[in-house]
């Protein structure tokens, strides 16, 4: 197996620790701040890191820092937008507007490198806003809050992507992955510094086995995986793949809270991934075919 293959496998598990963590972190911060759940989040994330890529850290440069720096604050914006949503939303529903990620990928790309963006863009974008709207408005047309941010979080977590597979050809990525979850970490912990009176130690068992969970898989492991992927996988693949956490979300939203599958739910998630689909056909691919079995054959 090719390392391209295995890393898609890795990318496959780790969805699946993407997807329970909705649920563990709505449990986590059910009363608790998001800022202090994330600060340990990536605490923790940092120290287990700091042990596997430990022969990393003895040749860090300062640009493999300043890289890692940079790449923290969409880093950052994702996850924490993302967190003050599932806060204010269901698991599953945050999983699914996650998702949109996969389109906001290519959309990003046009807008950042002017492309012309291709038809199946704009379908796949069209889609995806239809999902969105069927699943998030609510009765008198209200958007909820966490809706919202979780949108935002996508944003910047798609940002996020496109700088890595950038800097992956520029440089050696595992080694900016410590000082980016520091910078995380230290950025998190002003903010909660600033924002939060509650205790630095809450005395909560949930709390602290969801920090666990999250900082060790779908924190540590997910994303570390994620960035040494890229450095054979594109920003879109990597996206795609990630089509599989909100199923993984709402199976566990399903099972560990008790979250009801609603049938809004379940439509306006299969217009989201209608369009994640649209988004990376082929159709070039399409094209070749249907114009071989055009060709009239040949006479023998």
């Amino acid at each position: 197996m090719g390392k391209k293959n295995i890393f898609l496998v890795l990318l496959i598990i780790g969805t699946a620790f993407w997807g329970i963590s909705f649920s563990v972190t709505k449990l986590s911060i059910s009363n608790h701040s998001p800022q202090l759940f994330l600060f340990y989040r990536f605490v923790g994330a940092t120290l287990v890191l700091a042990i596997v890529f430990r022969k990393k850290l003895k040749h860090l440069s300062y640009k493999s820092m300043l890289t890692g720096a940079v790449l923290a604050i969409p880093l950052m914006l994702g996850i924490g937008l993302q967190t003050l949503g599932i806060k204010l939303t269901s698991a599953s529903q945050s999983a699914f507007l996650a998702g949109t990620c996969v389109v906001i990928v290519p959309m990003l790309k046009i807008a950042m490198y002017r492309k012309v963006p291709h038809l199946k863009i704009w379908i796949a974008a069209g889609l995806s806003l239809i999902g969105l709207f069927i699943i998030s408005v609510k009765n008198g047309f209200a958007i909820n809050g966490g809706d919202l941010f979780t949108i935002g979080g996508a944003i910047g977590f798609a940002y996020y992507l496109i700088r890595v597979e950038e800097e992956s050809a520029k440089t050696d990525i595992i080694a900016t992955i410590v000082p980016m979850f520091a910078t995380c970490a230290l950025l998190t912990f002003a903010g909660l510094i600033w924002s939060t009176e509650e205790s630095l130690l809450p005395a909560d068992n949930t709390f602290w086995l969801g920090v666990i969970f999250c900082s060790l898989f779908s924190t540590a492991y997910m994303y570390s995986v994620s960035n040494m992927a890229q450095q054979y996988i594109s920003a879109e693949r990597v996206a795609v793949i990630y089509l599989l956490e909100p199923i993984f979300g709402a199976l566990a939203a399903a099972y560990l809270i008790g979250e009801v599958i609603t049938w809004q739910l379940l439509i306006g998630g299969l217009f989201i991934f209608a369009g994640m689909g649209i988004s990376e056909l082929k159709l070039k691919a399409f094209k070749n075919i249907f114009g071989q079995a055009a060709k009239p054959a040949k006479l023998t």
